[in-house]
């Protein structure tokens, strides 16, 4: 007899199904989506990575310690610089940097406050935000340097190609792209930076919330009591608001342009010699030849300042006596120049409009009206050939109609075919002398006004041509050797010291090759005004130097100088320091006024 045994069943297993009931199967794994693989994927790639670098950290505990401190370091640097960073070169010291910023204390609270996604973002967008006003501080040093102010987010953009221009002119096309890159990654790589900075600062808050609330709290203290005790350290305020201080200006910057821009624009329609007839204007100089000459550059430094005063007024005291030889006399003053250091169209249509133009809104507003200038006023009575000798422009230049030139002969149509020096496209004394053979010197029925524009002492100063004979100018080769042994531009412009000779010898070459142009080719009918455009760059004029800039009269006739004897100008080439110091905007119209025009103005419309 068989007899079957089965093992008993647990007891909760027995009370829940019956004997017969099978045991159901596992079910089946759901399957995956292939997006969520990707996630899991992506997920296990990054913990991957983690552990690699945990890996690394934790054989090289030091180094990854030493590597984190730094690179944090290196951005609170670069924030704290950038909250700090003035927008001058004068201002650019050490002691500029051992503030505290107040926007910093700011920055740490709205981060501490904020959760990990909307922390990083408003760290980053601060942080971009940040680098564009260092960016802009930057350009505020450059403009300040060069031109003696800030740069315009309105209006100078357009300034920054002729920057460009000016590099490769000066230095070559190679340093040109150079500088090109240059300024490109900068633009680029400062914004990221800072932007990489700040989101690192704020992770590194949030990494020790107890601290951080701690030492934000002691620094807010801190600034506070500084500020309320007035405490400074070289003469600044420990207690910082300069990030802020700078947006404020460079709003209020924007600001007053538009508002300037509207202003300007009726201004430039009412003038007071606007509806002249032409028969009441400069009756007193009919039968005259009238050269009005730019003189680059030739600012109130050249004659005041130790480095090349000197040489300079040398120069004038000799071309004083040649010129009183050759039966010439002169008066000079003062005039103050809309530019400073550069924008030398700014002080040409300031002299010649009699409206004060010193930025390019306002240059634009002018050029493209009617109002009336020197030379077109001269054109205006129909006894006059306008005509202007502009060895500086080497493109189309539609202002001609503006200036009221009959005819314009620029650096392609002058004949020049010797060595370019540095900007200038060709020595002054050749330009006269093209001026003498297509003009001056050419038979006329009627006399002349001339605009005429000498470059030779523009920056960079190097290399400065040298006096040839007249006689054996020719097409300018002559120039070859001068221009080769002379200094190189790269060598001048990095020396302050040598930029000042360099400078001081270009304006006795450039004010020289007039004079003698007038002994050779003056009539007892040639009239010449000459001054210059504007100050040299601050490297060369100082930090403190004003805009004033020397004018001259001269004439073989002495009625031409009665005219003007009401003036209280200096007898000679060389103004007396304290002779009278004019606005370059009151010119035209005291010049009008003294030979015999009729006022008769135009109304704004």
């Amino acid at each position: 007899m068989l007899v079957f045994s089965r093992a008993p069943r647990p007891a909760q297993a027995e009370t829940d199904r019956p004997d017969h009931a099978e045991e159901p199967p596992a079910p089946a794994p759901a399957p995956v989506p292939a997006s969520a693989r990707s996630r899991i994927a992506a997920r296990l790639g990054r913990w991957r990575g983690r552990r690699g670098r945990r890996g690394w950290r934790d054989r090289r505990p030091r180094a990854a310690l030493a590597l984190r401190w730094t690179g944090t370091g290196l951005a609170a640097g670069l924030v704290l610089g950038s909250l700090l960073l003035p927008n001058s070169l004068a201002a650019l010291h050490p002691d500029r940097f051992a503030r505290l910023p107040a926007e910093a204390i700011v920055g740490a609270v709205l981060l501490l406050a904020l959760p990990g996604r909307a922390r990083r973002a408003v760290a980053a967008a601060a942080g971009a935000g940040l680098g564009v006003l260092t960016l802009l501080n930057l350009l505020d040093m450059g403009f300040r340097d060069y031109l003696g102010r800030g740069f315009d987010l309105v209006l100078d953009w357009e300034l920054l190609d002729d920057a460009r221009a000016y590099v490769a002119d000066s230095l070559g096309g190679a340093a040109a792209a150079g500088a090109l890159v240059a300024a490109s990654l900068l633009a680029l790589g400062v914004p990221v930076l800072t932007a990489l900075a700040a989101v690192r600062l704020g992770e590194v808050l949030a990494a020790h919330p107890a601290r951080a609330h701690r030492g934000t709290l002691l620094a807010a203290a801190v600034w506070i009591t500084c500020s309320a005790l007035g405490l400074q350290t070289s003469g600044l305020p420990v207690a910082s608001d300069r990030a802020t201080g700078a947006v404020r200006s460079q709003v209020r910057r924007v600001a007053d342009t538009l508002r300037d821009e509207a202003a300007f624009e009726k201004e430039a329609k009412a003038d007071t010699f606007g509806a002249t007839p032409g028969a009441e204007l400069v009756p007193d100089l009919r039968g005259k030849d009238v050269l009005f000459t730019f003189v680059e550059s030739y600012g109130r430094s050249a004659v005041e300042d130790p480095v090349t005063a000197p040489g300079v007024e040398r120069m004038l005291a000799g071309n004083t006596a040649a010129l009183a030889k050759a039966g010439f006399r002169a008066k000079s003053g003062w005039l103050t120049s809309a530019t400073y250091g550069g924008s030398s169209w700014l002080g040409h249509s300031t002299f010649l409009s009699g409206l004060w133009v010193d930025n390019q809104q306002r240059y634009r507003t002018v050029t493209s009206g009617d109002h009336l200038t020197l030379t077109k006023a001269f054109g205006r009575t129909g006894e006059w050939d306008t005509v202007g000798i502009m060895p500086g422009v080497r493109k189309r230049w539609p202002e001609a109609e503006f200036h009221g030139l009959d005819r314009v002969y620029d650096a392609s149509e002058l004949g020049y075919r010797g060595p370019k020096f540095s900007w200038s496209t060709m020595p002054d004394q050749y330009a006269l002398e093209a001026f003498q053979r297509l003009a001056h010197g050419r038979k006329r029925d009627r006399p002349l006004v001339a605009e005429i524009i000498l470059t030779s002492s523009h920056q960079p100063w190097a290399p400065v041509p040298e006096l040839v004979d007249w006689d054996e100018l020719g097409d300018g080769r002559i120039f070859g050797p001068v221009e080769e042994a002379g200094e190189r531009a790269a060598d001048v412009i990095a020396d302050s010291t040598r930029s000042r000779r360099a400078y001081g010898r270009s304006v006795q070459y450039s004010v020289t090759s007039l004079t003698q142009w007038l002994e050779r080719y003056g009539t007892e009918d040639t009239v010449l005004v000459f001054l210059g455009d504007h100050q040299p760059i601050a490297r060369v004029s100082g930090d403190d130097a004003g805009r004033d800039v020397p004018v001259s009269v001269v004439a073989k006739d002495p009625a031409v100088l009665e005219k003007i004897a009401g003036w209280g100008w200096t007898d000679g080439l060389r103004p007396a320091h304290d002779a009278p110091v004019w606005p370059m905007s009151d010119f035209r119209d005291r010049f009008l006024t003294a030979y015999g025009s009729t006022p008769h103005p135009s109304e704004k419309n």
